[in-house]
């Protein structure tokens, strides 16, 4: 979410992190966010645990802020579903506002419902002109926080990473804050594969892994990947993520975007690499 809403976690290979510097910041493919970054995008997904166990629902979405230009709202809402509601009820939701051309965040705003008695509320307010980050959770006293450069959050991270252009060759930089320091979170493409079975078909789709060396929201133990695919759309159709025990998934259910056309032209034609390797199937 997180960034990746609910897939927030874990280590950067130490190669990696020693050589994060030596990457460019990402770069923005003005083609793509003329319609996957535009508002007015609704996306559904089921969250199911190791072997296929559903439980729970994410549901995110970004809106357009009337009357302010290049300024946007993104909300998700991860909730509880069947039987996991008795052993751990889960309602999160998860506020941000950007603006600007990168899409950098403004505010930031999480309410936790978890377990029986869990709740809290956390707001991060950034001024990207100086780096300055004010963070506080329910009613403590307010922290200050001091960084140099733009940065973006846990969650809009996610979603100014479909827009860049990516190349299996060439990682990139998506700064963001999280526990309270500036990182720069690794952006590994990996050659385009295949989703069959998807809600919206057989797509060509670019898995894209943030290696990232914070722990954010949630607790985890291991990589994540995105699937996103292969288009103008940029739909990010698949997430895992490994936690502390097995992994999470979640399934794009659900998708509208009035500002994304009519994409299956562009995934006719099966890519050598899948060619080379067997093509993923819904749940796979």
């Amino acid at each position: 979410m997180c960034l990746f809403v609910f897939c927030l976690c874990q280590f950067v290979p130490p190669h990696l992190t020693q050589a994060s510097s030596l990457f460019p910041l990402g770069q923005i493919d003005e083609k793509i966010i003329a319609a996957a970054y535009q508002g007015k995008e609704r996306l559904v997904y089921k969250v199911s645990w190791t072997g296929g166990l559903k439980i729970g629902e994410l549901q995110m979405e970004v809106n357009r802020l009337e009357g302010s230009g290049e300024r946007f709202e993104l909300r998700a809402r991860v909730k509880d579903s069947g039987l996991f509601h008795f052993f751990y009820p889960v309602d999160d939701t998860f506020v941000t506002v950007v603006e600007g051309l990168q899409r950098l965040p403004v505010t930031y705003h999480v309410h936790q419902k978890e377990g029986r008695n869990y709740e809290a509320t956390r707001q991060t307010d950034y001024n990207q002109l100086t780096g300055e980050i004010r963070y506080r959770k329910n009613k403590q006293a307010w922290q200050q926080y001091q960084v140099e450069g733009v940065t973006h959050n846990e969650f809009s991270s996610f979603f100014f990473t479909r827009v860049l252009r990516l190349d299996p060759e060439k990682p990139v930089i998506v700064p963001t804050f999280a526990d309270g320091k500036r990182h720069e979170v690794v952006v590994q493409p990996e050659e385009t594969t295949r989703i069959s079975g998807t809600v919206r078909g057989d797509v060509n789709v670019i898995p894209v892994s943030p290696l990232m060396e914070f722990k954010g929201l949630y607790d985890k133990d291991g990589d994540t990947v995105i699937w996103f695919t292969d288009d103008l759309c940029r739909i990010p159709v698949r997430i895992n993520s490994k936690i502390l025990v097995g992994s999470l998934t979640a399934e794009l259910v659900s998708y509208s975007n009035p500002f994304c056309p009519e994409q299956s032209y562009q995934h006719r034609e099966i890519p050598e690499s899948v060619l080379r390797d067997r093509e993923l199937g819904q749940g796979d």
